[in-house]
């Protein structure tokens, strides 16, 4: 009768739960901002619009995602961008990219430079044409994506939680086992 009981009570324990985080990160990209946005599991958001606000919560554009979740936008403001996309299920992106990040990206000096910067040498790749820089800043972003990813997988899987989460379970089960010997001794 105890058997039965205690099979029971593990097939009403509830099954893990496949969880995962929505994913949103933007990053300069030349002269734009370059984004991705989707879950944790790897599954990407493709033909997504998002929307673009300044600090004020004034909408700044939009842009879609392609269909690997990743977007570009070309900022006009040297303010802090916040984007925001919608992926149902009560699944919202919502990442910022800094006022002074855009600023470096549109060239402008930002509001407090400190005084006592060096003075700027020649910047790598300045010889090169703008059209050979755009070609390497394309080649390092895609070279750069899948990494992105793999990281991304890797935080998720080996948060805190699941640690804690897989110890608790070891002590439950050693507790379970303690508990059934201790029976078995009293009543045998």
């Amino acid at each position: 009768m105890r058997r039965l009981a205690l099979i029971l009570t593990l097939c009403a324990l509830p099954l893990p739960v496949a969880a995962h985080k929505v994913i949103a990160s933007v990053f300069p990209s030349g002269t734009a901002i370059e984004g991705e946005i989707g879950f944790s599991n790897g599954a990407m958001a493709p033909d997504l619009t998002v929307q673009v606000y300044g600090p004020d919560g004034a909408l700044l554009g939009e842009t879609v995602t392609d269909a690997e979740g990743f977007f570009l936008y070309t900022p006009t403001a040297p303010v802090a961008h916040t984007f925001r996309a919608d992926l149902g299920a009560g699944h919202v992106a919502d990442t910022t990219m800094p006022a002074e990040e855009v600023a470096a990206l549109l060239g402008v000096a930002p509001a407090a430079a400190p005084p006592s910067a060096p003075p700027q040498t020649a910047a790598p790749g300045a010889g090169l044409s703008a059209a050979d820089r755009a070609e390497i800043a394309r080649i390092v972003r895609d070279e750069m994506r899948p990494l992105r990813r793999e990281i991304a997988a890797y935080r998720e899987k080996n948060d805190l939680q699941t640690i804690l989460g897989g110890l608790g379970y070891i002590l439950g089960l050693f507790g379970l086992a303690f508990y059934i010997a201790a029976r078995r001794k009293l009543n045998g």
